[in-house]
């Protein structure tokens, strides 16, 4: 299993969403929070809602920007808070795509592409 993944986030009809079709996911939004999260961690990269890079791993790595902590499950997704600025996002099922179980802290960082 990696230990860094990579996602190219984008809005559609202003949403927003990625695809992943080594996992065989197409349009998978963002929604219940964390897309309110992916406007804070993109208001400084120019042009963001037309795709940028979000690199995420269960362990810190060099430059990551924000740290996720797990809270609870919800209808089979998950909760998660980001601590330093008090929002918190749901995470659907897409994310044992990635992850055999839910992970007690995500790590990101979000760049331009």
């Amino acid at each position: 299993m990696n230990s860094l993944f990579v996602i190219a986030p984008y809005k559609y009809e202003g949403i927003w969403v990625f695809d992943d079709p080594s996992v065989g996911l197409v349009q998978e939004p963002f929604v219940s929070g964390a897309d309110t999260i992916l406007d804070v961690l993109t208001e400084d990269i120019p042009d963001a809602a037309n795709g940028f890079r979000l690199v995420f791993s269960l362990d810190p790595f060099p430059g990551y920007s924000a740290r996720f902590v797990w809270n609870r499950p919800e209808f089979s997704g998950n909760w998660y808070t980001w601590p330093e600025r008090n929002m918190e996002g749901w995470l659907c099922p897409a994310l044992f795509k990635y992850f055999e179980e839910a992970p007690k802290e995500i790590y990101v960082k979000a760049s331009a592409k």
